[in-house]
């Protein structure tokens, strides 16, 4: 996997201050997508061992909230497989801080409802998860007072509480 960017301090996609990990590759293409750059699979830079110990290392100060996966999408297969372990390693040294990703996909049922995305590792990176940001961005619901989404049709999900309660729960931000 590659990936597009770092922000070490971002306070945008999320609450708090984040470290926010753009990944490249998107099948999606959505019309007027703030990153299309980041839809070719091979921009950027590998995302290596060295990568995630810099991700790691910019996690650990108390002021930093959590950690943001977009891209591109976290949710094609390919980064998938290289995000999970790396998920994995987050969750257990920073079990405090909270996860949020955003994907062009569609949550369902503790998954994506998309079969062309399903893989091995989809549902556990899901459960990983604290906030999904799902569905497509849309240009003609394109609405920049809305919090942590760029178009109304997308939904901002509490992971935890939906799997949990096998229903979609929306956080209100």
């Amino acid at each position: 996997m590659n990936y597009a960017e770092i922000k070490p301090y971002d306070i945008a996609n999320g609450e708090g201050v984040r470290v926010s990990l753009f990944v490249s590759g998107c099948r999606r293409h959505c019309k007027g997508c703030f990153n299309a750059i980041a839809w070719d699979f091979s921009y950027g830079k590998p995302f290596t061992e060295e990568t995630q110990e810099y991700l790691l290392e910019k996690l650990s100060p108390n002021y930093i909230a959590g950690l943001t996966l977009l891209g591109g999408d976290p949710f094609e297969p390919e980064n998938q497989r290289a995000l999970l372990p790396f998920v994995e390693r987050v969750r257990a040294s920073f079990p405090g801080k909270d996860i949020w990703c955003y994907t062009g996909y569609t949550y369902l049922d503790g998954g994506i409802a998309e079969e062309e995305v399903q893989t091995e590792c989809t549902k556990r990176l899901v459960s990983l998860l604290d906030v999904l940001v799902d569905g497509r961005f849309k240009e003609e619901l394109k609405d920049i007072r809305l919090k942590f989404r760029g178009s109304s049709n997308q939904r901002v999900i509490d992971v935890k509480r939906s799997i949990e309660g096998g229903s979609i729960v929306l956080r209100l931000t």
